[in-house]
Order: C-alpha cells, then structure tokens, then sequence
C-alpha cells in the first residue's frame, strides 16, 4: 500500500519501472561509448578505457622503454590502467548513481555501485 491507505497504481508503477529501465539502458550505452584516460609517470604511459571500463588503448613514451628494466614500465601501464579505470568508476557513479538511488539504492553488481 502506498502512504495514506490509498492503493498503488499498477499502471504508474509500470510505467514508472519501464522508464527507470530505459535510463538504466540509455546510461549504460553512454558508458559504453565515453572513453576516459588514466596516466603514470608523468605521462610516460597513458591509458584509454570506456566508461564501463573496458581497455581501448595504451601509449607508451618511449623515454618510458628501458630493456634492462621492464619491471619499472609494467609498473607504470598497471598504474595508467588503474588510473583510467578509477575515472571510469567515478563516470559510472555519475551515470548510475542516481538510477541506484531511483531503485531503492540497492545498487549494480558487478559494476561498483
């Protein structure tokens, strides 16, 4: 029942909960398609991930390229890949936040929030 003894109306309902589905669909699209850019080392080593958080690319600076050290560089590209894919967090939380909120704040499995 809703607040104030009054019965809820199915058809609201419905049509509310299409269009909170609609958002979701628009907004995960949204993610689908932004790219975001993380970056280590002052910028040797650049990553692009979308705004779901998938790897696009990786630019490395050659000045980045020691062969007697790639420990150092594999450092630096885990650290951009996690960089970009925190921006792709604070994206998702913009984008879907306030769906979650609009579903009782339950949140997305599997997507942080």
């Amino acid at each position: 029942m809703i607040p104030g003894g009054g019965q809820p109306n199915m058809q609201a309902l419905l049509q509310q909960a299409q269009k909170m589905q609609q958002d979701l669909a628009a907004a995960q699209q949204e993610l689908a398609e932004a790219m975001v850019e993380g970056s280590a080392g002052g910028g040797l080593v650049r990553a692009t991930v979308t705004g779901a958080g998938e790897l696009r690319a990786l630019v490395i600076d050659p000045k980045a390229v020691d062969p007697d050290d790639t420990e150092t560089l594999a450092d630096l590209v885990v650290a951009a890949v996690h960089n970009a894919n925190e921006a792709a967090q604070s994206l998702q939380q913009e984008k879907l936040g306030p769906l979650a909120q609009g579903l009782g704040g339950g949140g997305f499995p599997g997507l942080g929030l």
